[in-house]
């Protein structure tokens, strides 16, 4: 094994060294006069995964968990549903998605809503949370019309 980067490569190949270069094309882009918000995103960019078309598990505005893709289905965005026409059942992917989002933001010092009696597991906090139904977050559902169904983990059923 070779520890120094000027050394031969190989005694068949008489005197030829070589110099290892490491160009990191973000060190190049860095600028130390931007602006930063407290989260460590620069400001007016589309920093992190809470904006819409992101495809990340992010919680968007007011706490919303969006339920699918609003932009795979062919509603021109009608807004709410005014009487509510989905299962009260929280689906198994609206389950990942919640201790996941939550797990994320226990992880990175959210403040927990429950008893933690000595468990550090993220996600096992967050399940607690959940089977309590403590966590404050709403999922969005979509309708193929376009609108759709904010439903609070509190008033949905938990089979699991």
């Amino acid at each position: 094994m070779i520890a120094d980067a000027s050394i031969c490569v190989s005694s068949s190949h008489p005197r030829r060294y070589y110099e290892e270069q490491y160009d990191d094309p973000d060190v190049m882009d860095f600028d130390p006069e931007a602006d930063f918000d407290q989260d460590g995103t620069a400001t007016g960019g589309q920093g992190g995964l809470d904006h819409p078309g992101a495809g990340g598990g992010g919680v968007g505005p007011n706490g919303i968990v969006e339920s699918g893709d609003p932009a795979a289905y062919g509603g021109t965005g009608a807004g709410p549903n005014t009487e509510r026409i989905t299962t009260p059942y929280m689906t198994k992917y609206e389950r990942a998605r919640i201790l996941g989002t939550r797990a994320l933001q226990i992880s990175m010092n959210a403040p927990v809503l429950v008893p933690t009696e000595g468990e550090t597991d993220p996600l096992a906090i967050a399940m607690k949370e959940l089977a309590q139904k403590k966590i404050p977050l709403i999922i969005r559902r979509y309708l193929p019309d376009g609108s759709y169904e904010d439903w609070g983990v509190q008033e949905l059923i938990i089979t699991e």
